[in-house]
């Protein structure tokens, strides 16, 4: 199980991410559009002075049962070692262990 400030942190990041988007993307359609360079530079710098935590990038894709940052798969949301278990007990639908 990860430390609960981590995790708490990760979500802060996200809402923070989410707050900040449309921010985001309107100046950086700006700085596409921009003519000359002097615009596109000012442009740039007020990306730039959004607190690093609002960029998507920084969030990580966590396990929603132990919080784990690794090997986490998208379609489900749970890590390797959850996703073993919940095959194994027949809770995913659609999932089958292979044999050879």
């Amino acid at each position: 199980m990860a430390k609960k400030s981590v995790i708490a942190r990760n979500i802060k990041r996200k809402e923070m991410s989410q707050k900040y988007a449309s921010l985001r993307v309107w100046l950086k359609s700006q700085i596409k559009r921009a003519s000359n360079l002097s615009t596109r530079l000012r442009l740039h710098a007020l990306v730039q002075s959004l607190p690093k935590n609002s960029s998507p990038t920084r969030t990580e894709s966590r396990c929603q049962v132990t919080g784990r940052p690794k090997a986490v798969y998208r379609d489900f949301g749970v890590s390797r070692h959850v996703f073993r278990e919940l095959a194994n007990e027949g809770l995913l639908p659609g999932v089958v262990k292979s044999s050879w």
